[in-house]
């Protein structure tokens, strides 16, 4: 008798299957709690693999879980293989906090791109923000030297885009620049999602439709809301993912459909927190 029909593979998303490698918490969303829900209402087949099993954010004064090893997170895709369920469309990765757990991670991309060769894989390359790693300083070199030249799409902010390219980013000018060195280092699309410039956040995309071309580019004013949020930068890289995809040759659609849910999300958040608060009234 032949074997049941694996139905994630027989009845396929139209939009894609996407395994993505990121964190978890209990309470708060980040992570993949921040990535999975937004993907699957764009149409996408989500499976998550959590990096770390966390309480909350590591922003509070404490935080309690576990953390999933380079050999926990092999045996997982060998599980996978093993049952015939390692195709996918997408990878995604964000927080990884060890050397060794990112090298795995190059094993998975190097094991799916043998499943499937179209693979595209989605990099945030979480690193630090505002002048501070909170990774290893170690991981800033396998980034760069390993991650970045097998990324399709690669989403660091002002900071972290400085530390890929060995540069510094004080103008729009800069940031369209780090993305040409990015380019050339692998990746086809670029966005750095924040660049602080005079008191102005800018966002900055760039597309290189084949290697040796000039790259479309593009600014985005982002304006600044007077609060601070979590998993906002992994809710964006989702984003991208999704729509980048539906419209895979023009980012800038892609870009204003990301910004206006993004922008009505986190404003609406931040009215329901303030009014909890009695910080604003009816």
């Amino acid at each position: 008798m032949a074997p049941p029909p694996i139905l994630s593979l027989a009845l396929p998303s139209e939009t894609g299957r996407v395994l993505s490698i990121q964190s978890h918490t209990v309470q708060g969303y980040v992570g993949n709690k921040s990535a999975v829900f937004p993907l699957q209402l764009l149409g996408y087949d989500v499976d998550p693999i959590n990096s770390v099993q966390f309480s909350n954010h590591t922003g509070y004064p404490t935080f309690k879980g576990q953390i999933l090893n380079g050999e926990q997170l092999w045996e997982l895709i060998q599980g996978l293989e093993s049952n015939d369920l390692l195709y996918y469309t997408h990878l995604l990765t964000g927080y990884i906090g060890s050397v060794s757990f990112l090298s795995t991670v190059l094993k998975v991309v190097n094991k799916l791109r043998s499943v499937n060769p179209k693979l595209r894989y989605v990099c945030d390359p979480v690193m630090g923000d505002e002048g501070k790693l909170y990774v290893p300083p170690e991981l800033v070199s396998v980034y760069r030297e390993k991650v970045v030249p097998v990324a399709s799409m690669l989403t660091p902010n002002q900071f972290e885009a400085e530390l890929l390219t060995n540069s510094r980013i004080e103008s729009e000018r800069d940031g369209r620049e780090a993305c040409n060195i990015l380019h050339a280092a692998g990746p086809s699309m670029v966005v750095i999602t924040s660049i602080n410039i005079d008191g102005n956040l800018l966002l900055i995309g760039s597309h290189q439709k084949e290697q040796g071309l000039s790259p479309d580019q593009f600014k985005i004013v982002i304006p600044k809301i007077p609060a601070y949020f979590t998993g906002t930068g992994d809710l964006t890289t989702a984003l991208l993912l999704g729509w980048s995809n539906v419209m895979p040759l023009n980012s800038i659609l892609a870009l204003v459909q990301l910004l206006s849910p993004f922008q009505s999300f986190i404003i609406i958040n931040n009215w329901s927190f303030c009014y909890r608060r009695n910080i604003l009234t009816t």
